[in-house]
């Protein structure tokens, strides 16, 4: 009944057979995002070319990739009360030396409460928060791949 309406579940996309193969070429190969797209990729049946060898890989450049924090909001006391977190990427993917997705950046931002009272709570808060912003980003990036 629901396939009539043209409802589908949410989930990985079909990658293009042009994709077999891919190098990911970062400069952090530690940070959220990265481990996130190399699962997704590893899931979609990808084959990731870690010695970098293989001229047919399509190539993806992670360009920039990085998380800020900022204040939104102080208390009569000076003491943040808000905080601002925000998720940068940059990213193109090339294959045999053409531009199969020119340069784009992408920015996801999220706000969360902020108390010194519970202050190793909102360290775990913020850095699952990350996560979940770097998880949101390849699902862009998987989503931008499957249109190829």
């Amino acid at each position: 009944m629901l396939g009539g309406c043209g409802f589908h579940l949410q989930g990985s996309a079909p990658l293009p057979h042009s994709i077999a193969l891919v190098r990911i070429e970062s400069s952090d190969t530690e940070s959220a995002f990265y481990f996130g797209l190399r699962k997704a990729l590893l899931a979609a049946g990808t084959r990731i070319d870690e010695s970098g060898h293989d001229a047919s890989a399509t190539i993806i450049h992670v360009l920039t990739d990085s998380t800020a924090q900022r204040v939104l909001t102080v208390s009569a006391l000076n003491v943040p009360t808000e905080y601002e977190l925000s998720y940068s990427l940059r990213f193109a993917v090339t294959s045999d030396g053409r531009d199969l997705i020119p340069a784009e950046s992408h920015v996801l931002v999220r706000d969360y409460n902020f108390s010194e009272n519970q202050l190793l709570a909102k360290e775990r808060e913020t850095r699952i928060l990350s996560e979940a912003l770097a998880h949101d980003l390849v699902s862009v990036v998987m989503r931008r791949l499957s249109s190829l």
